[in-house]
């Protein structure tokens, strides 16, 4: 297989809009393309771009590209020399879109502060980092605002003991806070306590979540990793309006 790893660079402004691949394209790059991916890989979609001559790839919410007769796989970004637009990752954010009013809000913990009235979901495991850095750094500064957290158990056998004992807690919330913020423990988990972490995790990875914190907003668009307070603040404020 021939791989180009490099961003393709477009020197006029693009749309996004993209037509469904001949039958014909599409079985050959199907046949061509799918078996070099990787064992159990599977191509879930494959469209026209309006660029380059190119075929748009989809496997999960990664894109690829690749030529009409599946010889060359393209991996990289597009981008807009006339407007600076990162194509691709349009693309990715528009194909990561969830149904914000399906996720099972009753697995999260529910913190409101405020009016409440801006929404998010954090999908964070007790012993991320980065997760805590963001509790700390970021959730901890804002305001009118409504969190809910769901304990996504990826980094250790130990995070589910962890989430567990939070979840049995009488006060999940404060427990959580405890535990992210301070580095308070949870008192362990009575007996006959059921947390429902093996549900978070199944969502997680329906969801295509690969890490944590992963952030999911009102509009259903999402951002992996932790942000500040300013780029918290700008993203809410984009989707108010």
């Amino acid at each position: 297989m021939k791989v180009l790893k490099t961003s393709l660079v477009l020197a006029s402004a693009l749309l996004m809009s993209c037509a469904g691949a001949d039958n014909g394209v599409e079985a050959t790059i199907r046949k061509n393309v799918e078996p070099k991916l990787g064992e159990d890989v599977k191509i879930d979609a494959i469209r026209e771009t309006p660029y380059a001559g190119l075929y748009e790839i989809r496997i999960g919410n990664e894109i690829r590209y690749t030529d009409k007769t599946g010889t060359y796989l393209f991996v990289g970004h597009v981008f807009s020399l006339k407007t600076s637009e990162d194509l691709t990752q349009a693309r990715i954010d528009d194909i990561s879109k969830i149904k914000f009013s399906d996720l099972p809000l009753e697995l999260a913990l529910k913190t409101v502060k405020g009016d409440g009235k801006r929404v998010i979901a954090v999908f964070e495991d007790p012993n991320c980092g980065y997760c805590k850095r963001f509790r700390q750094q970021t959730l901890a500064k804002m305001d009118n605002i409504t969190v809910y957290t769901f304990m996504y158990n990826i980094l250790s056998p130990d995070s589910l003991v962890k989430s567990k004992n939070i979840w049995c807690s009488a006060d999940r919330n404060r427990a959580w806070d405890d535990w992210m913020v301070n580095n308070k423990p949870a008192p362990s988990a009575p007996a006959g306590c059921v947390a429902p972490n093996d549900k978070v995790l199944a969502l997680g990875r329906k969801l295509g979540v690969q890490g944590t914190p992963a952030l999911f907003f009102a509009d259903g668009s999402r951002v992996p990793g932790a942000i500040d307070m300013q780029a918290l603040e700008e993203k809410l404020a984009t989707i108010k309006k």
